[in-house]
């Protein structure tokens, strides 16, 4: 596979660790395309080339009916999933299960089908299927599930507390950020381009298997 034909897929790209991850891969020339499916319609980032626009596949999908949308995967090489929400904004634990797991699942498999050969997963610190922490269960299943649906290569990240811009206010956010040079590296906050960054560096190495990158191991190079 030449560097040309690789066609990366951001879930979540109305996100904050999605948004970076667009930016990111526009500019990375081993993407001839980076395919936004999402529930609005997804914006390349301000200052880039009319090129690096063009190269932007944003789509509007409905992730309940995913399989009927099956065109929007066709080409993609790269899945990069930073599908994500809270409790508070889903209204209820099953709803956020759905968007935290069933649909990243639901995409990996239709990924594997048509094509694609390496998934990577935006998930958790403390993400464990056995945990009895329902977020950290969650994640942990989310995990397990995409590592059995059997792609050559898995990479899954990690993080802390992210950081970055966001439509909502959070203030535990800023107050860990504020903090940040009083926490443990295991537990310090990660800025979302970071997070991004990783997962890029980690589709461009080519390497086959599973990778889990735990957070203290991410590079920090834009806590701000």
């Amino acid at each position: 596979m030449t560097q040309r034909q690789r066609v990366a897929m951001v879930l979540g790209g109305t996100g904050m660790v999605g948004g970076e991850l667009i930016g990111l891969l526009l500019r990375d020339p081993g993407f001839a395309r980076v395919v936004a499916p999402a529930r609005r319609l997804v914006t390349a980032p301000a200052g880039f080339s009319a090129e690096q626009r063009d190269r932007l596949d944003a789509r509007v999908v409905d992730f309940d009916r995913l399989d009927g949308q099956a065109d929007a995967f066709n080409g993609v090489t790269h899945i990069f999933c930073a599908l994500g929400t809270t409790i508070r904004l889903a209204g209820s634990q099953e709803k956020f299960r759905r968007v935290d797991h069933d649909y990243p699942v639901a995409a990996a498999r239709l990924g594997l089908q048509l094509g694609a050969v390496h998934y990577l997963l935006v998930s958790a610190l403390g993400a464990d299927a056995g945990s009895r922490v329902f977020y950290n269960r969650v994640k942990g299943e989310t995990e397990r599930d995409v590592c059995a649906v059997g792609y050559p290569a898995v990479t899954i990240v990690r993080p802390s507390l992210l950081l970055g811009e966001r439509e909502d206010f959070r203030l535990g956010e800023q107050v860990a950020k504020w903090f940040a040079w009083l926490t443990p590296a295991r537990l310090a906050p990660v800025h979302a381009r970071d997070v991004g960054a990783a997962l890029v560096a980690s589709a461009n190495e080519k390497k086959s298997g599973t990778l889990v990158i735990e957070s203290a191991a991410i590079p920090r190079r834009n806590l701000r």
